[in-house]
C-alpha cells in the first residue's frame, strides 16, 4: 500500500490503539500498558490535550489570581494593602508557565517513560481494528490492533447558527484561555460553566463584560447557584443580558463587534466569546467505514464499549471521555479511561472483566454521582442530583438548606461571607442523593460530599464524621442538625 505521496506506507501492530492523547487517552493507554498490553497513542495536536492547554489548566490559572485578590478584599486588614488593580499581563504570564508555552515535550517524555508509543498525525479508522494516520508531512502510517481501538478525541466548541458570526472571528474557549492580551470589552454568549467562569475571569482582569444568557445562568444546577453567581458578577461590574437572543453579528469599521438581538437591542464589544455548548470531535474519524455516523456522539455501555453497529460483533471499539457524552468533565473522562484500560486488558488476556482490582463498570460515578466545581465568584461545588433531577427520577426527597455564612469557619474566612448549602436526601433510605455548596472556597468541601453520595453513607453514620472547628466544614453538622437525627 502507498501513502498520499506515492511512497510505501508503514504498518505497525499493537494490542491497543488510542486515538487522542489528552488526559483521557493517556489514562486508557497507561492502564492498559500497566496490564501488559503494547499500546500506541495517536495525536494530531498537543500531547496532553484540550484540558492541559486550552481548558481546565489555563482557565484556572487565569481565574486563581482574580479569585485570590477578591478573597483578600473580603478580609479586614488585608484589603487595605491592596492598592493597585490586578496585573493582567502577569496573570497571562503565569498562565503561560502552566501550559509550558504550549509545548508538550514534558508529556511526550512521560509517554516514553510509561512505555507508550506516540504517532503524530490525524488518525482515521479504516476498518475493523485498523487506523490510518496521516502525518503532518502527508505520509501515512497504517496501525492495526490485536485487541482494541479506543476513541478519546474529546469535544469542540459548538458555534450557533447566527448570521455573520463566523465573519467576526468569534472566540471560543480556546481563544479565551489562550489570549495574549485582555480586550477592553468582551461579549459572552452562553450561560453555562465556561461562560460563567470566563465572565468572572475577564471582569476581574479589567474587561467590560456583557454576559448574554438566553435562559438562566447555570440552569442545570440548583437555582440559587446561578442567582448568587449572577449577583456577584453584577457587583463586580459585569452586565447580564437575558431574555433575548442574538440574531446577527458584524464587525464595524472601528473593529468592534456589533451583536443585534431579537428585541431590537444591540451589544458592542471588542471581542465576542461563544460558549453555547460542545460538539463531538468525530467528524473526520472514518466512522462510516465501520457502520457508524461521522460527527455523532458515540454511545457506549458501562464498560465503555461502543454499542452501535460496527460491521463486526467482536468487542474491539471503545469510546472514552467527552466523545461518549456521558459526563463532559476531565475527571470523569479519566475515571472512564481507567476502567476502559482495565477492561481492554482483561478481555485481551481472556480474563473476566470483573476480576480487576477496583471494578470496571462506570455507572457508579457518571450516572447519578458526578462531582463538579465551577470556579466562579462565588464557587459552585456540586455532586449528584439537584432537587429537580431527583424528583424527576422518582426519588422521595427532602431538601435541606443552610446559610454557609452563619458557620463560624466561614465568618472567619471572609467578612460578610455569603453562601448557601443544600442536601438532597432520599427519605426512604436516609442517604444523600446530591449536594450543592455555593460560596467562597467551597471547592474543598466537595470530596466529602462525593464520598457520602457514592458510598451511600447513611445519615446516622455521618453524625459520627465530626467536622473540625473552626472550618467551613462545620456546615456538615448544621445540615445534619437541620435534617434531624434519623432513628438508629
Amino acid at each position: 500500500m502507498t501513502d498520499a505521496r506515492g511512497a510505501e506506507s508503514v504498518t505497525k501492530t499493537y494490542d491497543l490503539i488510542v486515538i487522542g492523547a489528552g488526559p483521557v487517552g493517556e489514562n486508557v493507554a497507561d492502564y492498559a500498558t500497566k496490564r501488559g498490553l503494547s499500546t500506541v497513542i495517536v495525536e494530531s495536536e498537543l500531547v496532553g490535550g484540550e484540558c492541559s492547554y486550552w481548558a481546565c489548566t489555563p482557565s484556572k490559572a487565569i481565574l486563581r489570581p482574580v479569585l485570590a485578590r477578591d478573597s483578600a478584599l473580603r478580609v479586614e486588614g488585608a484589603k487595605e494593602s491592596i492598592t493597585a488593580p490586578i496585573d493582567s499581563a502577569a496573570v497571562l504570564r503565569r498562565r503561560d508557565s502552566f501550559v509550558h508555552d504550549w509545548s508538550d515535550q514534558g508529556q511526550v517524555d512521560w509517554l516514553d517513560s510509561a512505555g507508550i508509543d506516540l504517532v503524530r498525525g490525524h488518525g482515521r479508522i479504516t476498518g475493523v481494528k485498523k487506523v490510518t494516520v496521516t502525518a503532518p508531512d502527508g505520509s501515512e502510517i497504517e496501525l492495526e490492533a490485536r485487541a482494541a481501538v479506543t476513541i478519546a478525541t474529546g469535544s469542540a466548541a459548538l458555534l450557533p447558527d447566527i448570521p455573520g458570526l463566523l465573519d467576526v472571528d468569534p472566540w471560543t474557549s480556546r481563544e479565551a484561555t489562550g489570549a495574549k492580551e485582555v480586550p477592553a470589552s468582551l461579549a459572552i454568549i452562553g450561560g453555562g460553566v465556561v461562560a460563567a467562569e470566563m465572565a468572572t475571569a475577564y471582569t476581574g482582569l479589567g474587561s467590560e463584560v456583557t454576559l448574554i444568557v438566553r435562559g438562566t445562568l447555570l440552569e442545570k444546577m440548583e437555582p440559587f447557584a446561578g442567582e448568587l453567581v449572577a449577583e456577584q458578577l453584577e457587583k463586580s461590574g459585569a452586565t447580564l443580558k437575558s431574555g433575548s437572543s442574538p440574531t446577527s453579528a458584524r464587525r464595524g469599521d472601528d473593529g468592534l463587534v456589533v451583536l443585534e438581538f431579537d428585541d431590537g437591542s444591540t451589544v458592542t464589544a471588542a471581542e465576542v466569546l461563544v460558549a453555547t455548548g460542545r460538539t463531538p470531535r468525530t467528524e473526520d474519524l472514518g466512522l462510516g467505514s465501520i457502520g457508524l455516523t461521522n460527527g455523532d456522539w458515540l454511545q457506549v455501555d458501562d464498560t465503555l464499549l461502543v454499542t452501535a453497529p460496527t460491521n463486526d460483533d467482536e468487542k474491539w471499539l471503545y469510546a472514552t471521555g467527552d466523545v461518549n457524552h456521558r459526563a463532559l468533565l476531565t475527571h470523569q473522562g479519566k475515571y472512564q479511561a481507567r476502567a476502559a484500560g482495565e477492561v481492554i486488558a482483561a478481555r485481551a488476556q481472556g480474563r473476566p472483566v470483573d476480576d480487576a482490582p477496583w471494578g470496571l463498570h462506570v455507572a457508579t460515578a457518571d450516572a447519578e454521582a458526578v462531582p463538579q466545581v465551577t470556579f466562579t465568584d462565588p464557587e459552585v461545588a456540586s455532586i449528584g442530583h439537584t432537587e429537580k433531577t431527583a424528583t424527576d427520577a422518582g426519588y422521595p426527597v427532602r431538601v435541606v438548606d443552610y446559610d454557609i455564612g452563619s458557620v463560624a469557619g466561614a465568618a472567619l474566612q471572609a467578612d460578610g461571607y455569603a453562601g448557601k448549602a443544600r442536601l438532597i436526601v432520599d427519605t426512604d433510605r436516609d442517604v444523600i442523593l446530591g449536594a450543592t455548596f455555593v460560596g467562597q472556597d467551597v471547592a474543598d468541601l466537595l470530596h466529602s460530599a462525593t464520598i457520602a453520595v457514592v458510598g451511600e453513607v447513611p445519615l446516622r453514620r455521618l453524625w459520627h464524621a465530626v467536622p473540625s472547628y473552626p472550618t467551613i466544614s462545620e456546615i456538615w453538622l448544621r445540615l445534619l442538625e437541620t435534617y434531624g437525627r434519623p432513628e438508629s
